[in-house]
């Protein structure tokens, strides 16, 4: 497993595969407590050390799952990751309107409400809350979560508390996480940020982050972590029906992605091998970050992480035109 330390922090390190937390929230379907724990376990037994969660994941039960598991391992030997733009507000049991969380995503009871907040002060608190649900002494990676909407905010408080705070050294590393490429791009151009968490735009499928969030990135020595290298799912099991960016796929990228498994598998590596191994490629990508929820399925994804894949993989989905010359990093 690779580890690389994050951008210009010089000291916060992370494994070239990750864990990401939102399953053991219970996202989109239950997870017993007992699974959750093995899932954690099975990736610390793979080697990997690096874990991410926030407060929006299963409204805070990602947290306190992934800090019970967590808790008893030497401090120093991983780096954890949250985020900060949603407060956490209980609603009174008599209050509620919904029955569960399902609207957001999540199996849960609906016992709190997400506030969206990007002041210094809703950071400082939702750090505060984070490390409460955690049960842990600090968080060494902080990102502002899915800022879309909340630009000025962001960039003029939240942004600003942040850097404060890794100068206070509160926290190792701070940065956003977002869906999309142009806001992030923005970070780096107009921050310090350290690392920036891009989801789903650079896949086999979606390469638009190398249009300017990688080579900025490149340029300014940080680093990026990438998430949603399957595309929630299409790139997982590529078949009718399949979901690309948690809608229904349409039929040419369902046929994109077969075409694809047909090259991948003349060399013996399913598609979801070179879907995890596409962004590991590029110069600027410190880590991704897989969703996983069971043991099983974090055994598969470091199995995965594991195996060797001939450039000649690469220069056949080039040549049948399934990745663009500027969609194939060196």
């Amino acid at each position: 497993m690779r580890h690389t330390t994050l951008g210009t922090s010089g000291t916060v390190r992370v494994t070239g595969l990750s864990f990401g937390a939102a399953g053991i929230g219970n996202l989109y379907t239950p997870v017993g407590a007992g699974q959750a724990r093995e899932a954690v376990d099975a990736a610390w037994d793979a080697g990997i050390r690096y874990f991410d969660t926030a407060p929006h994941y299963g409204l805070g039960l990602s947290e306190r799952r992934l800090g019970e598991a967590l808790r008893e391992r030497p401090r120093s030997a991983y780096t954890l990751s949250t985020k900060v733009g949603r407060i956490l507000e209980p609603v009174p049991g008599d209050a509620a309107t919904e029955p569960d969380d399902l609207d957001h995503g999540f199996a849960v009871p609906a016992t709190h409400r997400r506030v969206w907040d990007f002041s210094a002060d809703g950071v400082r608190r939702s750090i505060e809350d984070s490390l409460t649900r955690l049960g842990l002494d600090r968080i060494d990676i902080v990102y502002l979560h899915d800022p879309d909407d909340h630009a000025e905010e962001a960039f003029t408080q939240a942004y600003p508390a942040l850097e404060r705070l890794r100068a206070e050294g509160t926290v190792g590393a701070i940065g956003a996480g977002m869906n999309q490429t142009a806001m992030l791009t923005r970070f780096l151009r107009d921050t310090d940020t350290d690392v920036v968490l891009c989801a789903g735009r650079f896949t086999l499928l979606d390469q638009s982050a190398l249009t300017e969030l990688l080579p900025e990135a490149a340029a300014r020595g940080r680093s990026v972590v990438v998430g949603g290298v399957f595309n929630s799912g299409l790139l997982a099991d590529p078949r009718p029906g399949a979901t690309y960016d948690y809608a229904a796929a349409p039929p040419a990228l369902v046929e994109r992605a077969l075409r694809m498994d047909t090259v991948t598998r003349r060399y013996g590596v399913p598609l979801r091998a070179a879907a995890l191994h596409y962004p590991l490629r590029h110069p600027a990508v410190a880590s991704v970050l897989v969703g996983t929820r069971s043991a099983a399925e974090v055994r598969d994804a470091a199995g995965l992480a594991g195996l060797t894949l001939p450039d000649d993989l690469w220069a056949e989905l080039r040549a049948e035109g399934l990745l663009t010359e500027n969609g194939a990093p060196a």
